[in-house]
């Protein structure tokens, strides 16, 4: 799989640190129950089909990606610097 880093081009996959969805996940509160820490810990959805990820670009310029991808083809739709996909949702 190849993706196209915004800053350095397209790069093998191996240079980049796979993080997860992109979505923001709500954290709970500090005093919920073992049962709700556990589920927000070990549990998340696997999607077949397009997704939001969050790439770190590790091997190279340390950018962090949002990369839009097909789960199924893992053929790469998008990227974008995680920073305008933040300032964009703002």
């Amino acid at each position: 799989m190849r993706i196209t880093c915004p800053v350095c081009g397209e790069r093998d996959r191996r240079e980049f640190y796979y993080v997860g969805d992109a979505v923001a996940l709500q954290r709970p509160d500090p005093d919920a129950s073992d049962v709700v820490w556990d589920d927000y810990v070990h549990n998340r959805d696997n999607p077949a089909g397009v997704t939001r990820d969050l790439w770190y670009h590790e091997g190279g310029c340390g950018a962090w990606i949002v990369v839009t991808r097909n789960t199924i083809t893992h053929e790469v739709l998008g990227t974008e610097l995680a920073s305008d996909v933040k300032e964009a949702s703002a």
